[in-house]
């Protein structure tokens, strides 16, 4: 077991994810989710649509770290497959979040090549690897925090039963370790080959969300 791999998976690694609701918040304003039954379905679409993209994106940034330089073509992938401004700026506050975590805990000049804003799971797979973590982790860690941050959020946010929520992030162990074994498929690929599905509910919840006069997580 590497201990490092369960640090960095671990929700209290201060590396802002409390901050973000994985766009949970403004699907319930919108009142798309009210139930523990409607967060599972919410959870399984995102899981195949941003969860699969930011997979993908952890698992070639952890084949690529060492190599060390060209950070910024795979960041620019991230970015083309983030239409929404607003989920493109929640991504890199994680990113600088979580670099910041990453020198602290785990100091490494291939670290400083990652700039000052990368894209979240750019900064996931890189650290991944430093700490001998393998494609698949760094897949599988992606793919578990796009429905691990929003099941924790819908318990502040709706006061859900907590039982009920992991029961149903339980229910989708599956497709996570699904959604991580294709991704981590794509990693030694072309960049512009890696998964680009999309998911234009999330986007257009970000926008609004951005807008939102009263707000409890950032995202």
């Amino acid at each position: 077991m590497n201990a490092h791999l369960l640090m960095l998976s671990d929700s209290r690694l201060p590396a802002g994810g409390h901050a973000h609701s994985g766009g949970l918040e403004p699907a319930v304003t919108a009142g798309a989710v009210k139930t523990v039954p409607d967060l599972a379905g919410f959870l399984a679409g995102r899981l195949w649509t941003t969860g699969l993209v930011t997979a993908a994106i952890a698992a070639a940034a952890c084949h690529h770290a060492p190599g060390g330089s060209g950070w910024e073509l795979l960041d620019a992938e991230a970015d083309a497959r983030t239409p929404s401004p607003a989920q493109r700026t929640a991504s890199r506050a994680q990113g600088r979040a979580l670099l910041r975590a990453a020198r602290r805990t785990w100091p490494d000049p291939l670290l400083d090549g990652l700039g000052r804003l990368p894209h979240q799971p750019v900064v996931l797979g890189a650290v991944t690897r430093l700490v001998g973590g393998s494609v698949l982790d760094a897949a599988g860690i992606a793919a578990y925090q796009s429905v691990g941050g929003p099941a924790s959020a819908a318990v502040r946010l709706l006061g859900l039963d907590p039982l009920g929520v992991q029961r149903a992030l339980a229910d989708l162990a599956g497709d996570i370790d699904d959604v991580a074994r294709e991704a981590a498929a794509c990693a030694a690929g072309d960049w512009s080959a890696l998964p680009c599905v999309s998911a234009p509910a999330l986007d257009l919840w970000a926008e609004e969300h951005l807008r939102a006069d009263l707000r409890l997580f950032e995202s």
